[in-house]
């Protein structure tokens, strides 16, 4: 299981960009001694950015340990390298809460924890407590605290330098996820357009591949790990209304049939990433 391999350092808004200059070039840039100097971070933050290049979909991990660009991170890197676009930050939150691993904690929480409002001590207590149950080996509790702060750190921080260059904001905070109010931690209801549409039909898509479904129902979408309802906590009228929308999309539309209170979904024949260019591409023309 993937505990702290952050180094307590949440993800940057420039971190992204910045690897996959230096990884295109050579892909053992990340362990190498002056990497930290070349790309203007500190080694703990190297050794963080080792983590979230991972963990974001940004880069596949080959035999020898080293980091090839992923298509995703093609794709990213050609259409939004700074993260600008909505929908590529909630396709970003996706890819860190779809697996156990690298970022357990995160798997937890959005898709396990049913709680909507905790204070950090309980949401601690109740990941021990999860762990206990379900992992032969628990990592300490130091640890499991440090994910909890960088979890609750990547979605409501918000604050930045006058350097453009020295972001410190989170790529994830402007999708507003969560509500910090003292130690007071919030699961916000979104509407879709707060995640974007383009990355929810990705999500939609990449449960097609994975599950090797075709079609899905509106009860699905609301309730089972790795869609909507737990990963982007959308209530129910509103996964409607996006499903509604996504019914027009000019090239990849969904079928949704609504008779006999069926509330049945058809997916479209189409890989998730190429889905993704295509929308990337679309977006772009429609920009000009």
């Amino acid at each position: 299981m993937g505990y702290g391999q952050h180094q307590s350092f949440y993800l940057r808004i420039n971190w992204l960009r910045k690897a996959i200059l230096e990884l295109r070039d050579n892909n053992r840039f990340l362990y190498r001694d002056d990497a930290a100097e070349q790309i203007g971070l500190g080694k703990n933050m190297v050794q963080s950015l080792r983590h979230w290049v991972v963990a974001t979909g940004i880069v596949d991990m080959n035999n020898r340990a080293e980091h090839d660009i992923s298509r995703f991170g093609d794709i990213m890197s050609e259409n939004d390298p700074y993260i600008e676009l909505i929908d590529t930050a909630s396709i970003i939150h996706h890819h860190l809460v779809d697996d156990r691993e690298p970022c357990t904690a995160w798997y937890w929480y959005f898709n396990i924890y049913e709680e909507k409002s905790s204070l950090k001590d309980e949401i601690i207590n109740d990941f021990v407590y999860w762990l206990e149950k379900n992992e032969s080996r628990k990592p300490s509790v130091n640890s499991i605290k440090r994910d909890i702060d960088c979890l609750i750190r990547l979605y409501c921080d918000r604050g930045k330098t006058n350097d453009p260059e020295d972001v410190i904001q989170s790529p994830l905070s402007v999708i507003g996820l969560l509500q910090e109010e003292k130690s007071l931690i919030t699961k916000r209801k979104l509407k879709y357009t707060d995640i974007g549409l383009a990355a929810l039909m990705y999500t939609l898509l990449c449960y097609k591949d994975r599950f090797e479904v075709n079609q899905l129902s509106v009860e699905e979408i609301l309730k089972k790990d790795f869609l909507w309802g737990k990963v982007f906590h959308l209530p129910r009228n509103e996964i409607i209304k996006a499903l509604d929308a996504l019914t027009y999309h000019p090239y990849h539309p969904i079928k949704f049939d609504r008779t006999n209170r069926l509330d049945t979904i058809l997916l479209p024949i189409v890989e998730p990433l190429v889905f993704l260019d295509d929308e990337y591409k679309r977006l772009r023309r429609e920009r000009t």
